[in-house]
């Protein structure tokens, strides 16, 4: 662990409790996957967290010292994920509370071969790209975390976060997508959603399969009737659904079409193989 570019135990990393990360949750960070030491993508992570940073007048360190630091982690923890959290310091004048830049290595989670998702009404999610702050990947998580404890303690993997309308947004930490008819759909950006990396990546891919996509606002009936359904992340990569509720899911090829381009584009980019994936 790395704070603000210093090597830090885990007994001895301090963060202010006047810092607003900790009192509002005020802070951004990133997570990408590191292969064989080497960090997957980092340089669009690294543009997505001066974007959340921006948004919230979060200071930013250099760009070469943060690139620098994820390296570090990502070369001392080999396979696993690196974390970046950038907190807001202390805004009172009366407290001195920098903003911090802590870099973590974390290891790789055990994830089931295709999830369960429980559809969860998410009205704290913009669900429009004139909110304000689209898109901004800040530490504020709690509804999205107990969104996942409600879906788990029902018996799912995971949650599908839904606007009041009923339209598929996001996870609670991934991109969705589906497969109708052999075409691609996933929600639209102008919802509000995260830009995903790994889901850029799927378009890339999308690309070189002659697959076509359609960014799209499509209701959960949409998924339940759906060829095949997967959500893709930074952790999970890419992963089939198998059930949305009540109602079962078949699993199909374009998800595993999918994940093994995906595991091309990392090997050709970090020359390591993506572990979890065929």
């Amino acid at each position: 662990m790395l704070i603000d570019g210093i090597p830090t135990t885990d007994a001895e990393a301090v963060v202010s409790v006047f810092d607003l990360v900790v009192l509002r949750g005020f802070g951004v960070f990133e997570v990408c996957r590191s292969y064989g030491g080497v960090p997957f993508r980092l340089e669009a992570h690294l543009d997505r967290l001066e974007r959340s940073a921006t948004a919230l007048t979060i200071p930013l360190p250099e760009r070469a010292r943060m690139r620098d630091w994820m390296m570090q982690v990502a070369d001392e923890i080999s396979d696993g994920c690196v974390r970046i959290i950038l907190s807001g310091g202390g805004r009172d004048p009366s407290v001195t509370a920098p903003p911090r830049t802590i870099v973590i290595g974390e290891p790789l989670l055990e994830v089931p071969a295709a999830l369960s998702l429980l559809p969860v009404t998410a009205p704290w999610l913009p669900a429009t790209d004139a909110a304000g702050f689209p898109g901004v990947k800040w530490v504020s998580y709690a509804p999205n975390v107990a969104s996942t404890m409600r879906a788990r303690s029902a018996g799912f993997s995971d949650a599908l976060l839904v606007s009041r309308e009923g339209i598929v947004l996001e996870g609670p930490n991934f991109a969705v997508a589906w497969v109708t008819k052999g075409r691609i759909e996933t929600p639209s950006l102008d919802l509000g959603i995260l830009a995903s990396i790994t889901r850029e990546v799927m378009l890339e891919c999308a690309g070189a399969l002659g697959i076509e996509v359609l960014e799209v606002r499509g209701a959960v009936e949409r998924l339940t009737s759906a060829d095949e359904v997967f959500v893709l992340s930074t952790v999970l990569q890419v992963r089939p659904v198998d059930r949305i509720g009540a109602q079962p899911i078949p699993l199909g090829p374009i998800a595993v079409s999918v994940a093994r381009c995906l595991g091309e584009v990392v090997r050709a980019e970090t020359g390591h193989k993506a572990l979890g994936l065929p």
